[in-house]
């Protein structure tokens, strides 16, 4: 730290000096008419004879990234968003202003024009003509800086994860390129985008715990949502077919590898389809996806390759659990699943209700076999209070989450559009949370109001997008696809 401390001190004595010489080390507009990547597109196997030739011109501006000085020469390279390239600088063309070049160090943002050239190492290089500092950094770039073993580090200062890490930046523009995608898909299928809102007077749309806060003017708490649902079906109601958001959603719960209580999630609602429709309908996204991204229907994560060929295996969530271990006997009765939970060493102290039991033995048990794209069908009633009955199995749902590298990407159902039976489970669900339950949902009543007007028989799904680009780049910590995860106070 005291090293650290020594060269910042050296830094701001150099910025001083600068001022004294009637440099502005800030903030000042720079033609561009170059990027470093561009340039190695352009030129990057133009002969070294052409390049004199020619005396290609150019002006780039860029971080310094490296620094070599030998008193009348020194040689650099800048970086910018797309790429690095050398830099050349000599005392006997730059003259007096050759001085400004010793005030110069790693990290700053510096302005160069001049022209192409190779070096001896057949390096593409710019001979530096003239220069102008844009901004004087005051912190040295860290060495070894992804080999942190203190990983935290790395997403609280992102700004300089960016810097020094390219593959980084790729994981992001990936993200970017992905999200781009899925909305060109849906507006391509007929969807079009919303927006709703973000602060609701009732939480709900989702089996979750909300941040609370408190609006000074109405005099009410309100709730950051934990779904979009109840609005998007909202509109379904309104006369809208086919209605996404890709948003923010907020959940007050832990935080994990898995888990950001901040995150981004995509919900589509298409009216007249079932649950059936949209596992044709993701596989179809999935894999246009995946050639847009990737070019191909296997990717590496990690150790594995999963396969995205379809069609994935389509499996009832009964149906798994038996063929994981789980006893028929315990799906249909609480204490036998209670039971056999403890002789697996489940812990299932706190869990009151037969589906909730069978949702922790499931997560236990079966989640983590589900590695290649594999639906799970028709679950509790209990665990899906706003999906509907199967005609067949009335204490079913017809509802399928998606799973892929043992993890929950996608969650969809046939739309619950019955007032009355709508109502009831709201009201078994206000039970349930004074019971202490702080999951379970509240009471909507404008919501009912809604389907009282009669909603179309609709189908929709949520895909968590911090999920989906941790498989589509490799990412194996949801920090790592999401600029700034929280993170616990900095001491």
């Amino acid at each position: 730290m005291e090293e650290v401390n020594e060269l910042i001190e050296q830094r701001i004595r150099k910025l001083n000096e600068l001022k004294e010489m009637g440099t502005d080390p800030y903030g000042q507009p720079y033609e561009v008419t170059h990027q470093a990547g561009e340039l190695h597109n352009l030129h990057g196997e133009t002969p070294k004879e052409d390049l004199e030739k020619d005396f290609v011109e150019t002006s780039v501006a860029g971080r310094i990234i490296a620094w070599r000085n030998f008193g009348k020469a020194a040689f650099s390279h800048i970086q910018d968003e797309t790429g690095r390239i050398q830099l050349y600088f000599r005392k006997d063309i730059l003259g007096d202003r050759y001085k400004l070049v010793k005030k110069l160090d790693i990290g700053d943002i510096i302005g160069i024009r001049g022209r192409l050239f190779r070096t001896k190492t057949n390096e593409l290089t710019i001979l530096v003509d003239d220069f102008t500092l844009l901004t004087k950094s005051l912190r040295p770039l860290p060495e070894k800086w992804h080999g942190l073993k203190d990983i935290e580090l790395r997403y609280r200062q992102r700004y300089v994860d960016l810097i020094v890490n390219p593959q980084v930046r790729e994981t992001f523009a990936r993200r970017s390129a992905i999200i781009k995608f899925i909305r060109d898909f849906l507006e391509k299928e007929g969807f079009i985008e919303v927006e709703t809102p973000m602060m609701h007077q009732i939480p709900g749309g989702a089996v979750a715990k909300p941040f609370k806060t408190h609006h000074n003017a109405l005099g009410i708490d309100l709730y950051l949502r934990i779904a979009p649902e109840l609005y998007l079906k909202r509109l379904l109601v309104g006369g809208y077919e086919r209605v996404y958001e890709l948003n923010k959603n907020f959940r007050n719960e832990g935080i994990s590898t898995k888990h950001n209580p901040e995150f981004s999630m995509l919900e589509f609602y298409i009216a007249y389809k079932d649950y059936n429709f949209l596992m044709d309908f993701t596989e179809k996204l999935f894999t246009e996806l995946l050639t847009e991204i990737h070019g191909t229907l296997k990717i590496p994560y990690g150790e594995l390759t999963l396969d995205f060929t379809p069609p994935w295996p389509r499996l009832p969530m009964y149906e798994a659990m038996m063929k994981h271990g789980v006893p028929e006997e315990a799906l249909t009765d609480y204490e036998k699943a209670r039971d056999w939970a403890k002789t697996e060493g489940i812990d299932v102290r706190d869990v009151h209700t037969l589906g909730k039991l069978l949702d922790e033995i499931f997560k236990e048990k079966v989640e983590p076999h589900l590695i290649q794209p594999t639906f799970i069908t028709d679950y509790p009633l209990e665990l899906s209070p706003l999906a509907r009955r199967k005609k067949d199995s009335p204490e079913l749902v017809e509802r399928f989450e998606l799973f892929i590298a043992s993890r929950e990407i996608a969650n969809a159902f046939t739309e619950l559009n019955d007032p009355v039976d709508q109502r009831d489970r709201f009201l078994r669900q206000v039970e349930a949370k004074e019971k202490g339950d702080e999951e379970a949902h509240w009471m909507d009543d404008d919501f009912i109001r809604a389907l009282e007007y009669g909603m179309p028989p609709a189908a929709g799904e949520g895909i968590g997008i911090d999920r989906l680009v941790m498989l589509m780049t490799n990412s194996h910590s949801i920090r790592d696809v999401i600029l700034f995860p929280q993170l616990k106070p900095e001491k």
